[in-house]
């Protein structure tokens, strides 16, 4: 190698880490996530728990995602309101269906 692609390499070099860098500790961390609450949310159904992302524990009352963007979930006895899916932190129903061990095989 003669000395300008030795010098070439060494300049580039720490951008190419960076962004090897950027990719295992940003990006593909956050894939996987987006992964689990897209499949999280294909798997919401009728009289499922959840937590929303503001806190609220509710019971899904129903869900039509192909529709539109909002489920109508109730969080008291006669209380129902409308929120956007998106909304959604997690599905306790499921988080507790995992748990349990008499349901894995």
């Amino acid at each position: 190698m003669s000395d300008s692609m030795m010098a070439n390499l060494y300049s580039y070099g720490p951008i190419i880490l960076m962004v090897v860098i950027f990719y295992f500790l940003l990006w593909r961390p956050q894939k996987k996530q987006r992964k689990q609450h897209n499949d999280m949310m294909s798997n919401l159904k009728v009289g499922h728990r959840i937590l929303t992302i503001g806190g609220i524990h509710a019971e899904i009352t129903y869900v039509d995602l192909e529709k539109s963007d909002f489920i109508r979930v109730k969080i008291a006895d006669n209380v129902e309101i409308k929120i956007s899916s998106s909304a959604v932190a997690r599905d306790l129903t499921q988080e507790k269906t995992d748990a349990n061990p008499a349901n894995k095989k």
